[in-house]
C-alpha cells in the first residue's frame, strides 16, 4: 500500500497496585512536572516544556479502551485521538527533539504521537538494545508533553509478521515491561503486512497479544490488516475476511492505511463499512501518492477525514519529518535548525494536517 522508500543518501478502569501507578502517572501529567527523558539531539533545542494551562490529552482522558467499536476514554465516553506519525527512527531521529515535540503538543495540539521503529532497512534487527532504547525515549518524550504514543512495531519487507516474531516478542515484551503502569500507550503490533493471507496475520497477533498482556493487560493492542493494512483491498479482498475470522483477543482495534491520491472511492467505502463492523484506527495515512510523494489531494483527504470525524476514528498521519517527499511535513533542512511551531518551516501538507489537528 506505501510502499516506502529509502531516504536518499544526499471502559475499564484499572484497579489495584497497576491502576494506583497509572493514577499517579496521570496526576503527574497533568500537572506538567513529569520529566522528559529525551535529551536534546543538538545544542540549543527547546528546554523541556513547562506546566500546561489546561489538562492534557492524556491527563484528560486516561486509560483508553475498546468499547463496543469505539475508543474509549477512562469515563467510558468515545474518544477520537488526532496526531502525527514520525518517520523512522533509523533516519529523522534529529526530527524529534525537545524543540520538535513542543511544537507538536502546544502549537498543532497534537492528542498522540506514533513512534515507528523499522524492523529491517537499518532499523531495529541491526541495533535491538539501541532501537528498543530509542523508542522508549520518544515514548517518554511525547508522555512528557501529555501525548499518548502509539509504538509502532514498522514491519514492512518481508511483508509477513512472521519473519520477525522472535524479534517482535522481544520487543513488545521490553515496551509492556517498561510501560505497564502507564496510561498513555496503544501497542501497534505489525505496521503494513503484505503478500500473506489475514489467517497467517491472525496467528500472529494470537502469539504477540499474550506477550504484552502477561506484562500490561490493560493497554489497547493494534493490529494490522492485509495488503498493507487495507483490510485486504489492496490484493483483491475486503474487511469480511477479518469481520468473519476475528483476532482471539478482546481491547484491540484493528488498522487501515490510506494515501488519498492512490486510495479512492473503494478504500473510502472499505473504511466506512469496516468501522461499522469493527474498532478502527488509522494509524497512517498521506494526502500524496501510495509512496507518500507527489502532488495533494486534499479534496480527497477531507472526504476521509470527515468520515473519521463523524465516526470517531483515530488517525495519525505520515510524517514529523523533513524528508525530500512532499508527505513529511517540515521543508527540508528543518531538522538541522531550531524552528518548529508556526506554518513557515511546513511544507503545503504540513499546514494543511497542523490546521486539521488544531480544529
Amino acid at each position: 500500500m506505501h510502499q516506502r522508500l529509502t531516504p536518499p543518501t544526499g471502559p475499564t478502569v484499572t484497579t489495584g497496585r497497576r491502576g494506583m501507578a497509572r493514577k499517579a502517572l496521570l496526576a503527574a501529567s497533568a500537572l506538567g512536572v513529569v520529566t522528559a527523558l529525551m535529551a536534546p539531539v543538538r545544542a540549543g533545542a527547546a528546554p523541556a516544556p513547562a506546566a500546561p494551562t489546561a489538562a492534557t490529552p492524556l491527563a484528560a482522558n486516561g486509560q483508553l479502551s475498546v468499547c463496543g467499536r469505539q475508543l474509549c476514554n477512562a469515563s467510558g465516553q468515545a474518544v477520537a485521538l488526532n496526531g502525527m506519525s514520525t518517520h523512522g527512527t533509523q533516519w529523522y531521529a534529529q526530527c524529534v527533539t525537545d524543540g520538535s515535540l513542543d511544537a507538536l503538543a502546544q502549537d498543532w495540539r497534537s492528542d498522540v504521537l506514533r513512534v515507528s521503529t523499522y524492523v529491517q532497512e537499518g532499523g531495529y534487527e541491526t541495533d535491538p538494545a539501541g532501537f528498543t532504547a530509542r523508542a522508549q525515549k520518544f515514548v517518554d518524550a511525547a508522555h512528557a508533553r501529555g501525548m499518548y504514543a502509539v509504538i509502532d512495531w514498522h514491519m514492512l519487507t518481508p511483508g509477513d509478521p512472521n519473519a520477525n516474531l522472535a524479534r517482535a516478542k522481544t520487543f513488545f515484551t521490553a515496551m509492556a515491561k517498561k510501560y505497564k503502569n502507564h496510561p498513555g500507550v496503544l501497542y501497534e503490533i505489525a505496521n503494513e503486512p503484505s503478500g500473506v493471507s489475514w489467517s497467517a496475520i491472525k496467528s500472529y497477533a494470537e502469539q504477540i497479544i499474550p506477550v504484552i498482556r502477561a506484562e500490561d493487560p490493560d493497554a489497547v493492542v493494534l493490529v494490522g490488516t492485509r495488503a498493507w493494512s487495507s483490510f485486504g483491498v489492496s490484493e483483491g479482498s475486503d474487511e469480511s475476511e477479518v469481520v468473519n475470522n476475528p483476532v482471539n483477543a478482546s481491547n484491540i482495534m484493528y488498522t487501515f492505511h490510506f494515501y488519498a491520491a492512490s486510495h479512492r472511492e473503494e478504500y473510502l467505502n472499505t473504511l466506512d463499512r469496516a468501522s461499522d463492523r469493527l474498532p478502527v484506527f488509522v494509524t497512517e495515512f498521506g494526502t500524496q501518492n501510495y509512496a507518500g510523494e507527489g502532488a495533494n489531494d486534499f479534496t480527497m483527504s477531507q472526504r476521509y477525514l470527515d468520515l473519521m470525524k463523524r465516526k470517531k476514528i483515530s488517525w495519525t498521519n505520515w510524517n514529523y519529518s523533513d524528508d525530500h517527499r512532499s508527505g513529511a511535513v517540515f521543508k527540508t533542512g528543518t531538522c538541522n535548525g531550531s524552528t518548529w511551531a508556526g506554518t513557515g518551516v511546513l511544507k503545503e501538507a504540513g499546514v494543511w494536517i497542523r490546521d486539521r489537528i488544531r480544529q
